[in-house]
């Protein structure tokens, strides 16, 4: 953001962030129609409880059980739901910040640096918002399998977890962006 506030055109940023919303956009849309299917699961108990007592080895399905667990999931998109808009709607803020951000040349003035901050602050809210819903879909995978045995959701929800936590602390992709930061920032402060 501090690089933004140096340019007079700023095309590809913003062009940057609509592709971010588009991507959003689709998951809050999509969220919707997965919202609207377990929905009507619910008018359909009877036939979840016959697909489920047809399958080897899942436990005798109980009525009531199968709502509660097509609550728990219907719960996870609706969370998945709000925290994808929220994004967009953060994303949306940031273009209008981007927008009203003027021009520091020279990148010395503090109060520019200081509004630059709440931008990536604004940004970095919207990303976590957005990861968020995302993880609300990995979560929804080992509710799903909670249907068919309360072990195979344990077993789940920890792959789950351990899923998310090698992709998001240990890849390949984050070690890159996180020495490519690095590179970046000594390449910035070796322009000042």
């Amino acid at each position: 953001m501090s690089l933004l506030m140096t340019k007079e055109i700023r095309v590809s940023e913003v062009a940057l962030l609509a592709n971010l919303e588009r991507n959003i956009a689709f998951f809050a849309s999509t969220t919707l129609l997965v919202l609207a299917g377990v929905l009507t699961l619910f008018a359909q108990v009877d036939q979840v409880e016959e697909v489920i007592g047809s399958i080897p080895y899942s436990t005798k399905a109980d009525h009531a059980l199968v709502q509660a667990k097509l609550a728990v999931l219907a719960g996870i998109f609706v969370m998945a739901f709000f925290q994808f808009t929220w994004s967009m709607r953060q994303y949306g803020f940031l273009n209008v910040m981007i927008g009203a951000a003027p021009i520091d040349k020279e990148g010395n003035n503090e109060s520019l640096k200081a509004y630059a901050k709440q931008m990536a602050i604004v940004q970095d809210q919207a990303a976590h918002s957005y990861n968020y819903g995302l993880r609300s879909y990995y979560f929804s995978i080992a509710a799903l399998c909670w249907f068919f045995h309360s072990w195979l959701l344990i077993a789940t929800s920890l792959f789950v977890v351990y899923t998310l936590y090698r992709r998001e602390f240990k890849s390949k992709a984050v070690i890159a962006i996180t020495a490519a930061q690095g590179h970046l920032e000594h390449y910035i402060a070796s322009q000042k």
